[in-house]
């Protein structure tokens, strides 16, 4: 029984992190382009703050 709630528990940390190191990976590639693109594709965009949860 306790088996699978500690399974549980790791398998959504383990999620937790791989969306968190995508998310931080895909915010580096987007500083990275150049200013012009990153204006083209609203980025970055003015209600990015709501979108943002507090860790």
């Amino acid at each position: 029984m306790y088996d699978f709630a500690i399974a549980s528990a790791v398998r959504y940390f383990v999620g937790r992190v791989r969306t968190t190191r995508r998310t931080l990976r895909t915010e580096r590639f987007l500083n990275s382009l150049p200013q012009e693109i990153r204006a083209d594709i609203g980025w970055p965009d003015v209600d990015d703050s709501r979108h943002r949860r507090s860790a």
